[in-house]
C-alpha cells in the first residue's frame, strides 16, 4: 500500500489512539445539516434526520391554548377536571455505532485497509456526536466477540470507543490466519442492537458489506420503526474495479483469511462476487428505506467529507 497521503499517524494497517484523536480535525470540518423538521425544536444544532424525543415531565390543569392531543383522559376520567401532559426535550441524544470490523474489511490494495478507514470514519462520526453534545455508544462486531459499549456524554463516550477500536483491531489482525468463519456474527449483532437501542435513537451502520444476511432484515426493520439509521459501506479500489492494472497480471491478495492468486480471467470473477456482495447490502438498506453511502479506503477521509453529509 501507497504511503505517501497517509493520515496523521496512521501506517494504513494499524491502529493507534493517536491517529484515533486526530479524527477531531475531521470531525470539526463536517458540514452542519439544514433543518427539514415539521416543528422548531430548542438546541444548538438542526438534522436531516428525524428531531430529539420527548421525555414525559408532569400533568397539571389543561389551560386555554393547550394542544388538545396533550390531554391527559385517564387523569381527566379520574378527576373531572381535564389535565394536560407537559414534555421537555430530550437534549441528549443516544448515537450508536454499528461497526463491521470482520476479518474480510482487513483488506486494502492503495492507502488503508478497510478495516482502518471504517474505524478513522466511526471516531469521526463518534467526535461529531459529542462535540454536538450527544451521548455515543458503540455494537463492535467481529467472527469472534462483539463489544458493546454503552451510550456515554462526551470525552467518556469517545475515548471508550478509541480503546475499544485500538484493542479489537489488533486482535483481529493476530488472528487473520486462525480461519474463524462464523457466516451469522453480523446477524447476532443486528438481534443484539435491537435489544440495547433505545426509542429516538441514531444508528450508523459501518461496513464492507460481506456479512449481511436476508436473516438480518428482521431485526433491522424492527430498529428501524423507532429509531433513525444511516449506512456507509466501505470499499476498495481492487474491489471496485477502478485500480490501473495491466491487460495481463498474476496479483497476489489476502482476501480475508484467505490466500488468492488474481489473473485477468480470475479477477473479472471476483470482481463480480464483490460486486454482488455490496449490491445486497445497498438492496437490504434501500428495502428499509436506508441511504447507503460508499467511502474508498483508497482516499483519505478527510478529502471524502461529502459522503458524511
Amino acid at each position: 500500500m501507497s504511503n505517501t497521503l497517509l493520515p496523521l499517524f496512521a501506517d494504513g494497517l494499524h491502529l493507534c489512539e493517536r491517529e484515533l484523536l486526530a479524527c477531531q480535525n475531521i470531525a470539526r470540518a463536517l458540514p452542519e445539516r439544514h433543518s427539514r423538521a415539521r416543528a422548531n425544536q430548542a438546541g444548538h444544532r438542526s438534522s436531516l434526520l428525524k428531531g430529539r424525543g420527548m421525555e414525559f415531565a408532569e400533568v397539571r390543569h389543561y389551560q386555554n391554548g393547550d394542544d388538545v392531543r396533550t390531554i391527559d383522559w385517564r387523569v381527566t376520567a379520574r378527576t373531572g377536571q381535564a389535565h394536560t401532559k407537559l414534555f421537555v426535550e430530550e437534549r441528549e441524544r443516544p448515537i450508536l455505532l454499528l461497526l463491521d470490523l470482520s476479518h474480510s474489511s482487513y483488506f486494502g490494495s492503495s492507502l488503508l485497509l478497510q478495516s482502518v478507514q471504517a474505524a478513522h470514519l466511526a471516531t469521526t462520526l463518534g467526535w461529531n456526536a459529542i462535540n454536538h453534545g450527544d451521548r455515543l455508544g458503540a455494537l463492535i462486531a467481529t467472527e469472534t466477540e462483539h463489544v458493546e459499549l454503552k451510550p456515554r456524554s462526551r470525552r467518556q463516550g469517545i475515548l471508550q470507543l478509541i480503546s475499544a477500536l485500538v484493542r479489537v483491531h489488533a486482535n483481529q489482525l493476530k488472528q487473520l490466519d486462525a480461519g474463524q468463519n462464523d457466516p451469522g456474527h453480523i446477524f447476532r449483532a443486528c438481534q443484539r442492537l435491537q435489544r440495547i437501542a433505545k426509542p429516538g435513537s441514531l444508528i450508523w451502520i459501518i461496513s464492507d458489506g460481506a456479512h449481511f444476511s436476508d436473516a438480518c432484515l428482521a431485526p433491522l426493520t424492527e430498529l428501524k420503526r423507532h429509531c433513525d439509521i444511516g449506512a456507509f459501506l466501505v470499499t476498495d479500489p481492487l474491489r471496485q474495479g477502478t485500480l490501473p492494472l495491466p491487460k495481463h497480471f498474476r496479483l497476489p491478495v489476502r482476501d480475508g483469511n484467505k490466500n488468492l492468486t488474481l489473473t485477468r480471467r480470475s479477477y473479472d470473477a471476483w470482481l463480480t462476487e464483490q460486486a454482488m456482495q455490496q449490491q445486497g447490502f445497498i438492496d437490504m438498506m434501500q428495502q428499509l428505506k436506508v441511504r447507503t453511502r460508499r467511502l474508498d479506503a483508497g482516499m483519505l477521509l478527510a478529502d471524502q467529507l461529502e459522503s458524511l453529509r
